[in-house]
């Protein structure tokens, strides 16, 4: 349960020690891949806490949510649309809908004593 909290705060701490400058064109690229990131570390907390965690499930959806948020963003260059705008939101509404549900369980476990 504690390898994703532990992997995400690793992950912060080192994007706040080292400066990272992203060019300018990448920078949909990079929006997408930390929302892809954020969603599948959630995801992942929320399997563990429902007892259902599979690595290979998320390793894999990391890599085929961020491969296809990336492919809409480059479609949508090509085109001269933002429709990596749509993967944003979904990947937000996912990350919105599994905090709320980490909330929600984690208060049940408390004022329930666990489950």
């Amino acid at each position: 349960m504690w390898l994703p909290i532990i992997g995400l705060v690793l992950g912060v701490a080192l994007g706040f020690l080292f400066s990272v400058q992203i060019p300018l064109g990448y920078v949909k690229y990079t929006a997408i891949a930390i929302l892809a990131a954020i969603d599948t570390t959630l995801g992942g907390l929320r399997a563990q806490l429902e007892d259902r965690f599979d690595l290979m499930i998320f390793l894999t959806g990391f890599v085929v949510n961020a491969s296809f948020a990336a492919l809409l963003a480059g479609i949508g260059d090509l085109l001269g649309l933002d429709i990596y705008l749509g993967a944003v939101i979904a990947f937000s509404i996912r990350i919105f809908d599994n905090i709320g549900f980490i909330r929600r369980d984690l208060i049940a476990r408390h004022t329930k004593g666990g489950r």
